[in-house]
C-alpha cells in the first residue's frame, strides 16, 4: 500500500488540531487501559490497519493481554470484561456507528450507570479522536508500523 498524503508534512495545523484533542482525552482521567481498548475497538470497526497495529502495541505496553485484544471483536460474548469496560465498548459502538445506529436511549443509560457525565463527554472525545485518526489513516493509506521480524515473506 502506497501512502497518498502525510498530513504532518502537508497540513501541520491539522495534524496539531487532532493531537490536541487527543491530548485532552490523554489527559482527562480515563483509565489508559480502556483508552486504548476504545482505539482498538474503533479501529476494528473502520478497518484501520495503521490503528490497530499501533494501539494493540501500546495496549500491550501498558499491561493489556493479547486474549483480551483478540476477544475484543466478540466483546458481548467474551465474560472478559468488566461491566464499567462493555459498557464503554458499547458506547464506542454507537458513537462510531452513529449514522447507522445513532445512539440508543439503551446504550445512554447503560453507560450512565457507569460513568460520570464529565466521563460521558470524555468516553466521547476519545471515540471522536480515534474516528478521527482512522479516517485519516484510511483516506490517506498510512500503512501499519509493522515490526520486521512479523513481516510474512
Amino acid at each position: 500500500m502506497q501512502q497518498r498524503i502525510d498530513v504532518t508534512k502537508v497540513s501541520p495545523a491539522i495534524y496539531q488540531a487532532v493531537s490536541a484533542l487527543q491530548k485532552y482525552v490523554d489527559q482527562s482521567g480515563l483509565d489508559a487501559k480502556l483508552r486504548e481498548l476504545i482505539k482498538i475497538r474503533a479501529s476494528q470497526i473502520n478497518g484501520c490497519a495503521h490503528c490497530l497495529a499501533m494501539h494493540t502495541r501500546d495496549a500491550r505496553k501498558i499491561g493489556e493481554t493479547d486474549e483480551r485484544m483478540h476477544l475484543l471483536d466478540a466483546w458481548r460474548e467474551a465474560g472478559v470484561f468488566t461491566k464499567k469496560e462493555r459498557a464503554a465498548l458499547a458506547w464506542t459502538e454507537a458513537v462510531t456507528l452513529v449514522s447507522q445506529t445513532h445512539v440508543s436511549d439503551e446504550v445512554y443509560a447503560t453507560v450512565r450507570e457507569q460513568f460520570s457525565e464529565k466521563e460521558i463527554v470524555d468516553l466521547t472525545a476519545a471515540v471522536a479522536a480515534i474516528n478521527t485518526w482512522n479516517r485519516f489513516a484510511i483516506a490517506f493509506r498510512v500503512p501499519p508500523q509493522i515490526e520486521a521480524k512479523q513481516i510474512a515473506a
